[in-house]
């Protein structure tokens, strides 16, 4: 199962990218054995900690969100999880020629969907939602994926430690663009009328 790579990435992973490049998975057995089940993590610390909790500016008022607009937006929040690590994997496949990767079987999910496992794990801090913490959270979680992404792809691809770094380079500004481009379609369905709805 996809979930015993977890501990393994956080502790030892330069062992664990061999043992995740030697077993081969499909992306469906991926998908269901870890992306899945991670990606709850986050999804749902942001559900709780937005209905049941709530943030403060400075000495104001505690503010929630109703139920059903925290679980819209939890639900959204998941669903672009789960998109982007295929697609951001997808543009990793479309790279590997450009970087002379001789690896037959397309694994660009595969590291897409294990970089992105601290971030996953991480998410938990949603459920206390104070804007400084979860900051510091998660630019350590983040900081951490993008070791990850420098340290397992050559070692997913097998090419030098030099070239990989380049490749890890181009897949990073990707995300990075793949981020803006989601900053942008949040406010336009927000723009919609799917945005945030307060407890009164």
């Amino acid at each position: 199962m996809s979930l015993t790579h977890t501990l393994g990435l956080l502790t030892h992973p330069d062992r664990e990218w061999e043992a995740i490049r030697n077993e081969s998975e499909s992306v469906g057995k991926l998908y269901f054995g870890h992306v899945l089940i991670l990606a709850l993590i986050p999804a749902a610390a942001a559900f709780y900690g937005s209905t049941q909790v709530g943030w403060q500016i400075g000495d104001g008022q505690v503010i929630r969100l109703t139920a059903a607009s925290a679980l819209q937006l939890s639900a959204l929040f998941y669903a672009a999880m789960l998109a982007g690590i295929y697609i951001i994997g997808r543009f990793i496949d479309f790279f590997a020629a450009t970087y002379e990767v001789r690896e037959r079987t397309p694994r660009g999910v595969t590291l897409a969907a294990y970089t992105a496992t601290p971030v996953f794990l991480l998410g938990v801090i949603a459920v206390y939602p104070n804007i400084w913490v979860n900051m510091l959270v998660g630019l350590a979680a983040i900081a951490y994926a993008v070791y990850l992404l420098y340290e397992g792809l050559p070692i997913l691809m097998k090419i030098p430690e030099d070239r990989g770094f380049m490749f890890a380079s181009s897949v990073l500004t990707v995300g990075l663009v793949m981020f803006v481009g989601l900053l942008a379609i949040s406010v336009v369905i927000w723009s919609m009328g799917i945005g945030p709805v307060y407890v009164s």
